[in-house]
């Protein structure tokens, strides 16, 4: 089975996100299952670099990619690296792919240019690579072109045959937006923007790449069971509910795993100590380690950790109001992320006036979370919404304790403890300060309960939050589609 992964980006070449995540470790699994999975995405600054420092890269680009958008031919050097034993094919254009923040800030037709190329790139590639893969797997946003190219594209339409497409949400809330004349220079057809026609782009009078790809790929997946159900109501949908809905025979929620090889306390080299759930004393030492760097007397009082983006999404918000209402005395707290300067802000200022418990890492350090995973006692997760997660599977792995709001991803892995002797963490339902002060609350009660609070631990440590399983999902859905 030939399965082709176009993402904007794939690490460790390239990370804004838990995209990046699921772009490498996914088709590795997917090698590991016997299926020939690849990855295409582009050459941003500095990951060729990354790749020639790791050993992954050829030694010279194999091919040229050419794709008319705008009236125009754009080119790209095509490299092939192997990262891990993962083929990951590199789309070199300095010009095109100049953004260090991978993200367009505004959309428009410009701004969106490398992310067209990336979706065209995808036809391309059999000629270039001589590989042809069965199903394109486009992820999110940038990748939507690739089932509205093949349904509604003056040249790739001729393509639809030839392969199948599986498109997988992984945020509902960034669906690409932009207006409608952008549609003509990329090369799609009159039928792509007729209003409430199946397959149509248009959208309130915008296009709506999202919207399209959910109408015309062979199968949507979401990044986890719950969230398939919250992208169908007006509260998750964005808009997108309806659509989502009519559709709904050719969804299916996958739950996202993590590459057991980077987390894993057992062998994990970036923390000071290595432990498992049968020798726990590593996970004290981590601890002691963190507190040391940090300056704090280890009184024994809980160690709260958030690990993630600095918005809105993410519950900043609650966050900071529930530990303002919590006594500085009772808990240390350090903060890892970045976001807008609204948030970054926000946490510059509320750790600025809570300078003997509270310590931030502004930006995102792969060393600086890996420690505050191991050292942890409670990881904070209170997301307005959450598709899957990742940040309580690392907590689990390494014995951290999630106190997370009932949303998305996070109500398929978290168990109450409250509720079940086999419970993993925490849960609270509504978005507020006051809920999620109370979720702690009963936290640190089960902690100072150690017989109870070890049992917690290994329950989450217990966890297989593998690609494993995830892995034969999505094979099983590619043979079903191929089928078909």
């Amino acid at each position: 089975m030939k399965v082709l992964h176009i993402s904007p980006e794939c690490a460790p070449l390239a990370k804004k996100g838990g995209l990046g995540d699921v772009a490498y470790a996914l088709p590795k699994a997917l090698r590991a299952s016997g299926a020939d999975a690849r990855v295409l995405m582009p050459a941003w600054p500095g990951v060729l670099d990354a790749a020639k420092d790791m050993g992954a890269l050829s030694s010279r680009h194999f091919a040229v990619i050419n794709a008319a958008i705008d009236w125009r031919v754009l080119s790209a050097r095509v490299w092939r690296a192997t990262v891990d034993g993962l083929p990951v094919y590199l789309l070199e254009n300095d010009r095109l792919f100049s953004a260090p923040n991978i993200y367009p800030d505004e959309m428009t037709a410009e701004s969106a240019e490398p992310m067209i190329f990336l979706s065209y790139a995808a036809f391309e590639l059999a000629a270039a690579a001589h590989w042809k893969p069965m199903i394109l797997h486009a992820h999110d946003w940038p990748a939507a072109m690739i089932p509205n190219a093949l349904r509604h594209h003056r040249c790739y339409s001729s393509l639809a045959a030839e392969y199948d497409t599986v498109y997988t949400i992984h945020n509902m809330a960034h669906q690409g937006l932009f207006e409608p004349d952008c549609l003509n220079g990329w090369g799609m057809d009159a039928g792509s923007f007729v209003p409430m026609a199946e397959g149509s782009l248009e959208f309130y009078g915008k296009v709506n790449l999202m919207k399209g790809a959910v109408d015309n790929a062979e199968a949507v997946t979401t990044v986890s069971p719950r969230y398939t159900w919250d992208i169908q109501t007006k509260e998750g949908g964005f808009g997108l509910d309806g659509v989502v809905s009519a559709n709904r025979h050719k969804l299916r929620g996958i739950l996202n795993g993590i590459d057991c090889d980077i987390w894993n306390p057992r062998t994990d080299s970036l923390i000071p100590a290595n432990f498992s759930a049968e020798e726990i004393s590593g996970k004290k030492a981590c601890r002691a380690a963190l507190m040391k760097e940090y300056g704090w007397r280890d009184d024994g009082r809980p160690l709260f950790i958030f690990v993630g983006r600095l918005a809105e999404q993410k519950g900043v918000d609650i966050m900071l109001e529930a530990l303002c209402g919590l006594p500085d005395s009772s808990y240390y707290a350090l903060i890892i992320g970045s976001g807008s300067s609204y948030y970054n802000g926000r946490v510059a200022a509320f750790a600025a006036s809570h300078t003997e418990n509270v310590r931030t890492v502004t930006g995102f350090s792969e060393k600086k979370a890996h420690q505050a995973y191991a050292a942890g006692d409670i990881l904070l997760m209170p997301s307005l919404f959450e598709p899957c997660g990742l940040s309580q599977l690392i907590a689990f792995a390494y014995g951290t304790v999630p106190v997370a709001r009932a949303t998305g991803g996070l109500c398929d892995t978290v168990i109450d403890a409250d509720g079940t002797d086999e419970g993993n963490g925490f849960l609270f339902a509504d978005y507020s300060a006051g809920e999620l002060k109370d979720a702690i609350g009963r936290a640190v009660s089960a902690r100072n309960d150690p017989e109870r609070w070890e049992r917690i631990i290994k329950n989450a440590m217990a966890r297989d939050s593998s690609w494993d399983v995830p892995a034969k999902e999505y094979s099983d859905l590619y043979r079903e589609i191929i089928e078909a």
